[in-house]
Formats: C-alpha cells, structure tokens, sequence
C-alpha cells in the first residue's frame, strides 16, 4: 500500500491525481462548513437573529482554534509527504506522532484558558449585553471539545498527506451528518437552543476523532503511529511549526479580524449588523471550500514532486490548480453578486435580515473571483517548506490589507466601508501574491526534472 501510494504521488497524471486528492477534500470540506451552516440555520429559525448574533461573536474563538490544528496538519502534512519523496519513512512516520502529541497538549491549553474566564473572551469579542448570553452559553460548552477539534484538523491533513483523501472526507461526513441529526434533537425537539448545537457539534467532532484514530490502528496506512515517535523530537516540532504557523497565523488573523470587526458593527450597525456579517460569512465560507480543497489536493503532489527534485512535475500540477481554482471562483461570485437573497432566506425569516445580508453579499463578494489564485500560491510555499514567503502570503489579505480596510473605510463609507473591505482586501491580496509567486515559478523551472520516479514494489 505505502509503495502503491508513493508511486501515485510521482507517476500518475496530474489531472487526474490532482481530480482524486482535491474532490473527496471537497467533499470534506464543504461538509466540514456545514457544522456552522448547519448551526446558523436551527439557530436563525428556533431562535432568531440574536442567536445567530450570539453563534458570531463566538466564530472567532473557533477560527483560532481551527488554526492550531491547522498549524499541526498542515506543518505536519508539508513534512511527511516532502520525506515520503525523499524516502524516510523513519522521519515521516516521527513527525505524525509529533503532531499528535502537539495535538492533544495545545488542546488541554486552550481548554483551560478558555474556560477559565469565558465571559471575559465574549465580552472582548464584542458581544453586547443582547447578546451575551447567547454567546458565552454557546462557547461555555464549545470549549469542552477543544482536543477534538483540534485533533481532528490536524490529523485529516496528515493522512492527506500520504495521499489518502477518502478517509479525511469519510470523517467529515460522519460528524455532520450526525450533527445535522443531533442539532434537529437538541435545538428543535428539545429546546436547548444556542447550547443545543454547540452540544451537537462538539459530540459530532469527537466520533470524527475517533473514526480517524482507527486509520492508524486498523486499516493500511501507509505511515503507523508508535509511542516512541510520540516523543516530542526538537527538529521536527520546530519544522513543523515554522510551516503550520503561516496556517496559524492566517486563522488567528480571521480572528482577530473578526474581534475588530464585531465592535465595528455594533458601532455601525448594532446587533443586527452582527447577525448579517454571521449569515453572510458562513454563505462565504461554505462555497469557499472548494477552493481550499484544491489546495489541500496540491499539497502533496507539490511537496512530494518538490522533495524528489521534480521541478516538471511541480509546475504542471501548480497551473492546472490556478485554472481550476479561478474557474470555481467565478462560479462562486456570479450568484452572490447577481441574486443573494434566496440564499440568505434558508438561514432566517427577518425580512429586515434578509435585506441587509443580500445587500452585503453582493459588495462583500466583488471581487472574490481572484480568491483561487492566492489560496495556489500560498500553498506553494508551505508545500516546499520555505516559512518566510508562506507566513507572508498567508497573513497578506488578512493583516496587511482587510484589518486597515476595515478600520479605515467605515470613516467614509459607514457600514458600507466593512462590506467593500473585503473587495479591497481581495485586490491587494492577489497583487502581492502574484509578485512573490513568480519568481517561485521561474525557481521550480530551473530545477533538475525527472520525468517519473519508480518505487520498486517490494
């Protein structure tokens, strides 16, 4: 199995490679979205606009979270696949214990702070008295599947990484299929409200947890997990971090992003401003998926193609990836910027509701058609382990351009200057990546190419 795999990683066509890692990540993660789709809608009709409100201002906490598993998988991910190129099998298989133990450390970490003063992390979140409460009942029971969380996102970036993707996206579909069912008992049979689906949820990503922690036990994995490699080893937990933290950084930017942005509506808009941005960020998140799935496909033919110096194959796999990923851009953009609203109706009834977030999807999304080509090249970097222009890229729309959009435009502009930040954000973003990725490009031709490589079968 671990030869068959290796063998697909370096000689099966890129089309067709890339179409068999990116579609079942897709899948993934457009069911992964789901849990705070999902979520929005129970809450948007059982509860209201407050408790979407509420399931909002805690976004933020869980976007920071999912950046440390981000941080451990995908750090963990660029290492193994550029070792499985390589042909240590010793260091790959070292640095998934590493990322494991990583996992569940940070995860206590979090748990404690967390819970340790919730109501203090939602009140500078920027809830207001309306809403605080649905907020902090909401991520008092949130926090408690820190570890999970975690665990979970790290770990499906891992197997992904020795070009395994069906059982990433088999994870995904348990937990949100069973969190759909579970929101439908607690929220709706039940009456549990905002706690209702944060109970749904951190129950759904702890059998995900578990279904992943039996690929190594029980099925053919190509790497296995042993206690010794669980021991934290320096060298592969700093490489680890010094790629993941550009994943980190652009996770805990989105939070801090959204912090800033929480108090700009309340300024602007007031709560309802806060219920529009929840409903509209997860109408962005959800048909943004796909992009990221093609990034989390290229990954390993990137890292592998760069580690078996396959500079040929490297460039194939990165054009077709920026084809692709504009392509699904524009079939993204077209509906949000022409008719919003029978998008927005499935999360809510509020007509007033449903006026703003229309309104605001189509100037938030005007130019999320050059989206693609930044997710690309940001995950060039990471995959051939240079941490500097990485880090860069994957913190450039966020900080350098959404967060003095965002502090500057509503000056002019009210609470049209947040909607058009990210527009802005978008144009900015896309221009800086494209001045680091070219030279990249013109390195990867210069590399010595091999046209395939064999893995003798044993």
């Amino acid at each position: 199995m671990r030869d068959a795999r290796q063998n697909m990683l370096a000689n099966e066509g890129i089309g067709r490679l890339l179409l068999r890692l990116s579609l079942p990540a897709a899948v993934g993660m457009i069911v992964m979205a789901l849990y705070n789709v999902v979520d929005t809608i129970f809450i948007g009709h059982a509860v209201g606009p407050l408790g979407i409100a509420g399931l909002t201002i805690v976004f933020p906490i869980q976007m920071l979270l999912m950046g440390v598993g981000m941080l451990l998988g995908i750090g963990g991910a660029s290492l193994i696949s550029r070792s499985l190129g390589a042909g240590d099998i010793h260091k790959a298989e070292r640095t998934l214990g590493n990322a494991i133990s990583l996992s569940v450390l940070l995860g206590l970490l979090f748990t404690g702070i967390g819970l340790a003063n919730s109501g203090y992390w939602v009140r500078l979140f920027g809830a207001s008295e309306s809403i605080y409460p649905y907020a902090k009942g909401y991520l008092d029971i949130i926090l408690l599947g820190t570890i999970f969380r975690i665990f979970a996102m790290s770990t499906n970036n891992l197997i992904r990484a020795e070009g395994n993707a069906r059982v990433p996206m088999t994870s995904m579909i348990i937990g949100a299929g069973l969190n759909i069912v579970l929101d439908a008992i607690f929220i709706l049979k039940l009456n549990m409200g905002v706690q209702g689906a944060a109970l749904a949820t951190i129950l759904s990503i702890m059998v995900s947890s578990l279904f992943l922690s039996s690929y190594y036990k029980f099925r053919n994995s190509t790497l296995k997990i042993h206690l010794t490699n669980l021991i934290p080893y320096y060298g592969v937990i700093k490489e680890i971090i010094s790629i993941g933290m550009a994943s980190f950084f652009r996770s805990s930017a989105t939070s801090l992003i959204m912090i800033v942005m929480n108090r700009s509506l309340i300024f602007y808009g007031g709560d309802m401003a806060v219920a529009t941005a929840g409903i509209v960020g997860r109408v962005l998140m959800f048909v943004l998926m796909p992009l990221m799935s093609i990034g989390q496909g290229l990954q390993p033919i990137l890292g592998f193609s760069y580690g078996a110096k396959n500079g040929k194959r490297a460039i194939r796999a990165i054009k077709l990836s920026v084809i692709v990923s504009t392509i699904v851009s524009l079939v993204a953009f077209i509906p949000l910027v022409t008719n919003a609203e029978p998008i927005i109706q499935i999360f809510t009834n509020d007509v007033f509701l449903i006026t703003e977030a229309t309104h605001a999807a189509r100037l938030m999304s005007l130019c999320m058609f050059l989206i693609g080509f930044q997710v690309v090249g940001s995950v060039l970097f990471q995959s051939i382990g240079k941490a500097t222009p990485a880090f860069l890229t994957a913190i450039a729309r966020q900080i350098l351009f959404f967060l003095p959009s965002i502090l500057i435009l509503p000056r002019f502009w009210e609470l049209d200057g947040i909607w058009l930040s990210y527009p802005v954000a978008d144009v900015l973003a896309f221009l800086f990546v494209l001045l680091l990725f070219l030279p990249e490009v013109r390195n990867l031709r210069r590399m010595k190419s091999t046209e395939a490589i064999r893995i003798p079968s044993k």
